[in-house]
């Protein structure tokens, strides 16, 4: 049950990069607005929705531009209206590449999106071409100080699919990304300290890259994330250790 990931290293990686790119309000803007248009506008009873608000309140964003959101995605409110899609690619190295993207304007994300593959030497797919590689899941990551044991205990008892060892010492509990809005909170009532959660979509079968496909594929994948339309990357890329302690050494 228990493993062991780089996955926070990488995730945390992002999000210092979104953070100092000024895009985290704007990409939790267009969650509200996406989450709200999927399902009712009240959080209560739409979980994709009732994440994007904690999201929101997390990253400290003032309630009436939460609420604002919610509106626009539940047809209340002004401003554009975004939709979901979810572009598929591979990146050299015969890297897989899902790129989930929120838009007013589908050939101008199509074209960016496009153009990202291109200058790194990797190809836009078609609908369905990587997509089956990859399973979503729910990522609900904790605290290093919580016990392990105890911890591990829990998220079986609520019927976690895996259980994580991070490298930087955090654990995290992998769920049905259906359920995990209901597993981080019982969690959370027993008392662990939750430091992040999302849905993500995990590949079932990595890919081993070496040094040069590794670098060019973080490259591509900063180039995505730079798109104003573009919510989240994710690869089958396996980096191994000691190509991604060179690769931070170069940063």
């Amino acid at each position: 049950m228990a493993g062991h990931s780089k996955w926070a290293n990488i995730k945390h990686r992002k999000a210092a990069q979104d953070a100092k790119r000024g895009k985290i309000f704007t990409k939790i803007i267009r969650e509200l607005v996406v989450a709200s248009k999927a399902g009712t506008p009240n959080p209560e009873d739409n979980p994709r929705l009732r994440a994007a608000v904690e999201k929101a309140l997390g990253a400290n964003m003032k309630r009436d531009t939460i609420d604002k959101a919610i509106a626009r995605g539940a047809g209340v409110g002004e401003g554009d209206a975004y939709e979901e899609i979810v572009y598929e690619g591979y990146a050299p190295g015969g890297v897989a590449v899902l790129v989930e993207c929120m838009t007013d304007n589908r050939n101008r994300t199509v074209g960016e999106v496009r153009h990202s593959f291109t200058k790194k030497g990797g190809n836009l797919g078609t609908d369905g071409s990587v997509a089956y590689l990859f399973k979503r899941l729910g990522f609900c990551t904790f605290s290093e100080l919580c016990d392990e044991d105890s911890l591990l205990e829990a998220s079986l008892e609520l019927g976690a699919e895996d259980f994580l060892n991070n490298d930087d010492g955090s654990f995290t509990t992998v769920t049905e990304w259906e359920s995990l809005i209901a597993t981080k909170e019982r969690l959370v009532e027993k008392g662990f300290s939750v430091l992040d959660f999302e849905v993500v979509r995990k590949a079932e079968l990595e890919v081993e890259i070496d040094f040069k496909n590794a670098e060019n594929l973080l490259s591509l994948v900063d180039i995505l994330e730079d798109l104003d339309d573009v919510q989240n990357v994710f690869t089958n890329a396996h980096i191994a250790e000691d190509i991604l302690i060179k690769l931070s050494e170069n940063d």
